[in-house]
């Protein structure tokens, strides 16, 4: 059984240079969602969201397996990230922070097969925020995207300079933050994390 690796179907999407910004078309695609407020390193509901999504995205990888005969890799975690005023995103407090978890899903996975995952990770009881996960496909359109190197703490001149440059190309800047997480935090060292920071944008008229 051949196994789908969606890093590789949307490699462009999933390697973006480190040195500098690249302005690319992202496509509509579809994730797993949970939504939360406030500072992800003190919330409870993070951490919970965080479980619900892997518990889900793994039970529909057995499910697809099983019933379809279709197998997948299990994406790692992305997020967006927003407040009521985003021109002041970088300086909020984190714990004004709103934010949507997310696991990108192959688009073979169908509302119907999410809900019988869903029951299945509930019955497990491994799946505290099932009520509120939901399948949904999010379409960003042109976007700016860098690779950033380090803590999630010194992010703020990286995605500075990366809405500078969009703004130089005629664009403004659309719709939430987005990160998509590469490296796992619990085993690489802050100095190493691998991020790749996105932001929608549109031509300015």
């Amino acid at each position: 059984m051949e196994k789908l690796d969606l890093k590789k179907q949307f490699k462009s999407l999933y390697t973006p240079s480190a040195k500098e910004n690249s302005i690319i078309e992202i496509p509509p695609l579809t994730y797993i969602m949970v939504d939360g407020h406030g500072d992800p390193n003190t919330a409870p509901v993070y951490v919970e969201a965080i479980q619900t999504l892997y518990s889900l995205a793994y039970t529909l990888k057995f499910h697809c397996k099983t019933t379809l005969e279709k197998d997948f890799t299990v994406m790692g975690l992305e997020g967006l990230w927003w407040v009521p005023d985003m021109n002041s995103f970088s300086t909020a407090k984190k714990s004004d922070w709103d934010w949507t978890m997310m696991i990108l899903q192959p688009d073979f996975i169908t509302p119907a097969l999410f809900e019988e995952a869903k029951s299945k990770a509930v019955a497990k009881g491994k799946a505290p925020l099932a009520d509120i996960a939901r399948l949904e496909t999010y379409h960003e359109g042109i976007s700016v995207q860098i690779m950033y190197y380090g803590p999630y703490a010194n992010e703020g001149p990286t995605i500075a300079k990366m809405h500078a440059y969009a703004v130089e190309q005629g664009y403004r800047l659309e719709g939430k933050h987005h990160e998509i997480y590469m490296s796992d935090a619990r085993k690489v060292v802050p100095e190493k994390n691998k991020t790749i920071i996105r932001q929608p944008i549109r031509k300015v008229a």
